[in-house]
């Protein structure tokens, strides 16, 4: 949103940048952004990784097998997480996954 316009942002799915892992960018502040997952499919897990931004997820359909650390997550439909900033961890998807995310501070949008 700008504050000196004080209007709101849209971004339709459809209409979303999609980024490298297939993510799809959708609104964002400048302390805050949203992104889809969506029907991601199974696959092997991710090479372990930190980023510079904390991130608090959704499940919506699917699951996924999330490592923080030596934590494993196992999180499916109406699950929520968090990775804290700076956090190794990876992802591996186990059913195909619909799942949104809110990154902060907003995550790039090419990764």
């Amino acid at each position: 949103m700008d504050p000196e316009q004080n209007t709101p942002e849209t971004v339709s799915k459809d209409e979303a940048p999609t980024g490298p892992m297939g993510q799809r960018f959708l609104a964002g502040t400048d302390t805050v952004a949203l992104r889809l997952w969506d029907a991601r499919q199974p696959g092997e897990a991710e090479p372990p990784v930190a980023r510079d931004y904390e991130t608090v997820g959704y499940v919506v359909s699917g699951r996924v097998e999330l490592t923080v650390g030596t934590s494993v997550l196992d999180l499916g439909p109406g699950d929520s997480w968090t990775v804290p900033r700076g956090a190794e961890h990876s992802y591996r998807v186990v059913e195909a996954l619909t799942a949104v995310e809110a990154t902060s501070p907003p995550a790039p949008t090419r990764l």
